[in-house]
């Protein structure tokens, strides 16, 4: 059979499986199996399996069950009460400020968690019933945390950055570094998009009518001190070449039980639920880090990988051109694929074609992530959409939270086509780093 007309069959049948809802690890593990073995035979499912089996056991991988587990002693230390009573005395009086100081948070959580589940359930249980106490519009309330919550893939420590930086053989710690100017970036644009709503519609987000002290402003930083220790010591430990990611994982996880234990809440439940809600969504990573990696090989040995590798070399068109259209490749995926099987799909695909058109990868891995963000408040499986809709009030409806999220999608856009314009805004501050 033609390469091309396989090419065209697997891709019919992981469309298909993925209509079907089959999980996307099942479906790329499944789908690697029948076509190795087809090309194959028998012989070929031991490569297969051991080199999958092989690579999803790296060193750099062991990462992302720490971070995790990090992010999860985090959720269970009560930081998300101290982290919002901060931000409602300090900012609570300005027009829109809790939503400001809602975005805000998100980034400092991000900056602690490395996934976004941990700031949107905590915000959407904290702040979002305060915003609509005091008369915030729905949409804006929504919006802010749906949008602030994806900010976890893209200020660092980063699950999403650890597998790209695994697959395309990039620096995990410059990917780190590189997407904190970014994700300041996005957040300061979040940020100035509340205030001018704020400020063209007073009516959507009132300022708090409640004045504090000094005295009791300055007591409620005492409350958050501990944690963004933690963040500036496993950020600097990365920065300064002290640590590689993966040894600063385990710093942060260590660090973060340290600060759970300070703050008296993490008792024996909570101790539990940690480690299982590690252990689960670590599985769920990882099975897909394996079904991709079967797929991929399965679509290197059919040498289909190679195909659509020259078929994109061979236009006659500007790279700029091709990097455009791969970003709109990603946005569609991301409408209705986990980011972490969209990694292991397309990254060895298009990251030596971004090579050859002699882009950074570095600076290619933060443009996708960013991207990434857009997949989680997309819809119609934008994953924050849904932790939202599971804990937003009952007169909220998903069609109220799809609206929410109309501008802060074309915000992240602006913050996209930024970094494409100006790359330095990635790959300056990865380049003074001090590297082991």
């Amino acid at each position: 059979m033609e390469t091309w007309a396989f090419a065209v069959i697997i891709l019919a049948a992981l469309s298909l499986l993925l209509c079907l809802g089959i999980p996307i690890a099942f479906s790329l593990c499944g789908l690697a199996t029948i076509g190795i073995f087809f090309v194959w035979g028998p012989k070929g499912l031991y490569l297969l399996f051991n080199t999958a089996y092989g690579e999803s056991t790296s060193f750099l991988l062991l990462a992302i069950p720490l971070f995790i587990l990090m992010a999860n002693f985090l959720k269970f230390s009560g930081i998300g009460d101290d982290l919002y009573e901060m931000v409602y005395r300090w900012m609570g009086p300005l027009p829109g400020g809790l939503a400001v100081g809602t975005v805000v948070i998100c980034a400092l959580f991000a900056a602690m968690a490395g996934i976004s589940s941990v700031a949107t359930i905590s915000m959407g249980l904290i702040a979002l019933p305060s915003m609509l106490k005091r008369g915030y519009h729905k949409n804006l309330g929504v919006g802010s945390i749906a949008a602030g919550g994806a900010l976890g893939i893209l200020i660092p420590p980063s699950i999403i950055m650890i597998l790209y930086g695994a697959v395309a053989e990039v620096s995990i710690g410059k990917l780190f570094i590189g997407g904190i100017i970014p994700g300041i970036l996005l957040c300061a644009i979040f940020v100035a998009y509340i205030l001018i709503h704020a400020f063209l519609r007073p009516s959507d987000a009132p300022p708090v009518r409640q004045n504090f002290t000094l005295r009791e402003k300055l007591v409620s930083i005492r409350g958050v001190m501990l944690p963004v220790l933690l963040v500036i010591a496993v950020l600097g430990a990365i920065y300064g070449g002290i640590c590689t990611p993966t040894e600063a994982s385990a710093v942060g996880a260590f660090g973060a039980l340290i600060c759970a234990l300070c703050y008296r809440k993490l008792n024996w439940e909570n101790l539990k639920q940690a480690l299982w809600d590690t252990m689960r969504l670590n599985a769920m990573v990882f099975w897909i880090i394996i079904g991709a990696i079967s797929f991929s090989h399965f679509l290197a040995y059919a040498e289909i990988q190679g195909l659509i590798q020259d078929s994109i070399l061979s236009l006659e068109v500007s790279p700029w051109v091709i990097l455009i259209s791969m970003q709109v490749v990603f946005f569609f995926l991301g409408m209705f694929l986990d980011p972490a099987g969209i990694i292991m799909i397309t990254t060895p695909i298009f990251v030596p074609i971004v090579t050859q058109l002699g882009f950074d990868p570095l600076w290619f891995g933060i443009l996708f992530v960013i991207n990434m963000e857009m997949a989680y408040i997309t819809p119609p499986f934008g994953f924050n959409l849904f932790i939202m809709k599971g804990v937003v009030p009952p007169n909220i409806s998903m069609t109220d939270i799809y609206k929410s999220i109309v501008p802060f999608v074309f915000l992240q856009a602006i913050c996209l086509a930024l970094v494409m314009i100006f790359p330095d805004l990635a790959l300056w501050l990865p380049g003074k780093m001090i590297t082991r």
